[in-house]
């Protein structure tokens, strides 16, 4: 497999981290997450003009023919600095959906607001008894004349609250569990009888409890078929899933980093802690930790765009590693830096957490490490 960048990706990455290095210090990201709406918009319109959210959409949509490997140019940036705008829900997850789903009618409606950043997408789809089962869905659509009444709630759904609609997955027939039966809509976010529970989240997100009751879809508001919507779902957890993988990248990067750079600047003994040899090899295994991450997150986003299908191997293995290996990196980059490393002053821990949160989206560590024992 040929890893190397284009000129054109190349020149993404340099003006994205550019961007994150000169707009994303420590104290402009809490001071943005402690007001509503929890991001710059103004970062958001700047991202939009500079064709960033229109990079995985097709030229004929109005974006730039992009894929992975340019959404994961942009995610290992925004990780290296926990960007806040709400890049992965509107653009991988919701935008995902609604390219791959969506009526040409549907999509030259939407599209060119989302691409424009004055329309933005949430996806939910995780609920309170599913965990990380994406085929375990209660929400109900049931058909009435030329609609759909939905009802049920979704958890912790990523940018509900700033949301202009939002794509929900139901299920139209069958059990509670089963791929065979899933639709996904597309709501309006103010539609009569959707309501939105808003909180933030430990990494300086924000989230939402949604409760459905009694919501009317149009049956033209469906993207993909009527039962036969988890394919689309799967697809766009797996993009959602690459996305998150080059975001903790990025994240893990700043922490090694960060803690050699304390090391050598932190004396004990008259000498810096970066001379103890004991030291020396926590740092060296940090280091493999994110090397083997970073190489396998290539592996599964080349994998995923020659194959979606066989690779999903690769994406359960991805998110196995992304999951130990964050928090491999994260205790130890704290525990290297003492006491410092547990305080809100330093980056070290937000870093650390948005790792943890990472490793409980679409499934932990271990969840994934059971997916791919038993793949076949």
């Amino acid at each position: 497999m040929n890893f190397e960048l284009s000129d054109e990706q190349r020149m993404i990455q340099q003006n994205v981290e550019r961007f994150v290095e000169d707009n994303y210090d420590l104290n402009t990201r809490v001071a943005l997450s402690s007001k509503s709406p929890g991001f710059s918009t103004e970062y958001w319109q700047s991202m939009a003009e500079l064709g960033w959210l229109g990079l995985p959409f097709e030229e004929e949509d109005g974006g730039f023919g992009g894929n992975q490997i340019d959404v994961l140019v942009v995610m290992e940036q925004f990780g290296r600095g926990l960007v806040l705008e709400p890049y992965l829900a509107s653009i991988v997850m919701g935008g995902g959906a609604l390219k791959r789903g969506g009526s040409d009618a549907l999509k030259s409606e939407m599209l060119p607001g989302v691409i424009e950043g004055t329309l933005q997408l949430a996806f939910a789809y995780a609920e309170m008894q599913s965990r990380f089962d994406l085929d375990d869905v209660m929400t109900s659509a049931r058909r009435e004349d030329e609609n759909f009444i939905l009802n049920g709630q979704k958890s912790m759904v990523q940018n509900a609250e700033t949301a202009d609609q939002i794509v929900v997955t139901a299920r139209t027939s069958g059990g509670q569990i089963g791929q065979q039966g899933i639709t996904l809509f597309l709501i309006a976010a103010d539609a009569e009888g959707l309501t939105r529970d808003n909180f933030p989240t430990v990494d300086g997100l924000r989230a939402s409890e949604i409760t459905l009751e009694n919501v009317s879809v149009g049956a033209e508001r469906i993207l993909g078929k009527v039962d036969q919507g988890f394919n689309i779902l799967q697809s766009v957890a797996n993009d959602a899933m690459l996305a998150l993988g080059a975001e903790a990248v990025g994240a893990m990067e700043v922490l090694y980093k960060d803690t050699v750079d304390y090391t050598q600047q932190r004396e004990q003994f008259d000498h810096p802690l970066s001379e103890f040899q004991v030291l020396q090899h926590r740092m060296v295994d940090m280091f493999m930790e994110y090397e083997q991450c970073k190489s396998l997150l290539y592996r599964a986003t080349m994998e995923t765009i020659q194959d979606p299908e066989a690779a999903q191997r690769t994406i359960h293995a991805l998110m196995h590693l992304i999951g130990k290996s964050g928090l491999f990196i994260g205790e130890n980059a704290v525990q290297l830096h003492g006491g410092m490393g547990m305080t809100e002053e330093l980056r070290i821990g937000h870093y650390f957490k948005r790792l943890l949160a990472i490793d409980a989206t679409f499934g932990n560590a271990d969840y994934h490490l059971q997916k791919f024992t038993t793949f076949s």
